[in-house]
């Protein structure tokens, strides 16, 4: 009996074996499988057994496919241009930075640091891109790529070249239009930056250092983005590869249409760093449409200082959110105070667009006709009310018309010159003296050509004298009250 249940038991365990390695083979082997699936899709799996059944229901979803931007590029790459331009300028105040042509794309941000410079001229070569917006040879470009050019040169893909008239250049925007003298000629499809969303694919394509019709690609990093000086351009943001050269040249969105011009980076090194900044097509249409109507072009203008909200001042002003533009000063007799606007108040919408940030106002304002009437939507102590303004005109820029002092060597570090009789009339006849040139203290500060010294600590200055005596007299700091375009701002400065 004890032999005979002995006998039984190392029955059913050799059994029990002999089905485990069955089962254990038949799992191996459909583990096999599907690893082969994966690893070469064209196979086919065979049937297998009810184990695989589970390990299928737990499959991760597939990967969404990256997109296939190569018939954007055989379909617009004809229509993108390589410009050439050479030239004399004379220096304005700034130093020639080494390894970098004064017309990269990231120059026109170094320029607001006002590096010093010798006097006289100096001879440009530089390179950029541009696209073809008619048959007839209407293209655009940067400002910043032909700024000083005697000649300009467009090269086509097909070997091709042009010589280029300009038919004018904005700087505020940095947008150019060149005519060369061509029919037929392949022109790209304007887009809209406005549907374009923040993660959304894009396609540049451009002549980095040179390298004609390269193409790059990223995703869209931000929208809106003010930069500093550049008040009418609310910049497309990217971490398109944006590098010499490429300034000028169109960012397409997936359908192929053109959403912006590629106009700068940030980079400490001279070199794309994942920041790039595109002109928005609608500006530069804008820019466009009246450079070849008019032949220049007009902005519109209220006539007050603004400043951002933030969530300091929203409490004080008993505003929900920080939100909308802070207007900081009202320009006497100009069209916002004869509108009945008034410091304090905050600028929630212009004709229904809403502002969430003080940066988006200008470009707004700009874009309106002179002599149109806006709607503001306007937060004055706790309630909304509307106010209707008739636009003015922005003031055209004028070139120095006096010479300048050079105070430079002073430990403020300021070349600057009295104002010319039509500027002290648009300052209502008080005083100030124009920045030529700022080095040393004043460029570290952040003061730079064009800017309208006022006062010295709270000192009036109408003369060289009466401010080289006021610094001379000031302890280690002094605090600058400039006026900078339409906004008037204090700028404390370590002197030397």
């Amino acid at each position: 009996m004890y032999r005979s249940v002995k006998r039984l038991m190392i029955a059913a365990v050799v059994m029990a074996a002999l089905v485990g390695a069955y089962s254990l083979g038949n799992g191996l082997e459909n583990g096999l499988e599907l690893w082969s699936a994966h690893a070469a899709s064209d196979k086919a799996v065979p049937p297998t057994t009810s184990v695989a059944a589970p390990m299928a229901t737990s499959s991760p979803m597939p990967a969404a496919a990256l997109p296939d931007m190569s018939a954007i590029v055989a379909r617009n790459g004809s229509s993108v241009v390589n410009i050439s331009i050479s030239g004399k300028v004379k220096n304005q105040g700034l130093a020639d930075i080494p390894g970098l042509d004064p017309n990269d794309p990231f120059y026109e941000f170094f320029r607001h640091f006002g590096i010093p410079q010798q006097r006289g001229e100096r001879q440009v070569r530089g390179q950029g891109s541009g696209f073809i917006l008619r048959e007839d040879g209407l293209i655009l470009t940067n400002a910043h790529v032909i700024d000083g050019a005697d000649e300009v040169t467009v090269k086509m893909i097909d070997k091709r070249e042009f010589k280029a008239k300009v038919l004018g250049a904005d700087k505020a925007t940095d947008v150019a239009v060149l005519k060369i003298d061509a029919r037929n000629l392949p022109t790209v499809k304007i887009g809209s930056s406005t549907r374009t969303r923040v993660g959304e694919w894009v396609l540049a394509i451009g002549s980095p250092y040179g390298f004609e019709n390269s193409a790059t690609a990223g995703i869209i990093s931000a929208k809106s983005r003010s930069l500093p000086a550049d008040n009418y351009v609310p910049f497309i943001q990217t971490d398109v590869a944006v590098n010499p050269g490429n300034s000028g040249g169109p960012l397409f969105n997936m359908a192929g249409e053109v959403v912006g011009i590629n106009s700068q980076i940030y980079s400490r090194t001279g070199g794309y760093q994942g920041l790039s900044f595109a002109i928005p097509i609608e500006v530069a249409m804008s820019i466009q449409d009246q450079i070849v109507k008019h032949g220049k072009v007009q902005r519109g203008r209220l006539g007050i200082s603004i400043q951002e909200v933030n969530q300091s001042l929203a409490d004080s002003f008993g505003l929900s959110k920080p939100v909308g533009a802070l207007v900081s000063s009202v320009e006497s007799g100009g069209p916002a105070a004869k509108a009945g606007l008034e410091p304090g108040d905050v600028i929630l919408s212009l004709n229904g667009t809403e502002i969430q940030t003080s940066g988006e106002l200008p470009p707004l304002v700009a874009n309106i006709r002179p002599g149109e009437s806006a709607r503001l939507k306007v937060w004055r102590k706790g309630s909304v009310r509307d106010i209707e303004v008739k636009v003015g005109a922005l003031k055209e820029e004028k070139e120095p018309v006096a010479e300048s002092k050079d105070v430079a060597g002073g430990r403020l570090g300021v070349a600057v010159r009295p104002l010319s009789a039509e500027e002290r009339r648009q300052f209502d006849g008080r005083g100030g003296l124009v920045v030529q040139n700022a080095s040393g203290a004043a460029a570290r500060a952040g003061i730079r050509p064009g800017d309208v010294i006022l006062s010295v600590n709270g000192e009036p200055v109408g003369s060289v004298d009466q401010l080289r005596g006021l610094v001379a007299k000031a302890g280690k700091r002094v605090a600058l009250l400039i006026q900078r375009d339409e906004a008037r701002l204090f700028v404390p400065v370590e002197l030397n």
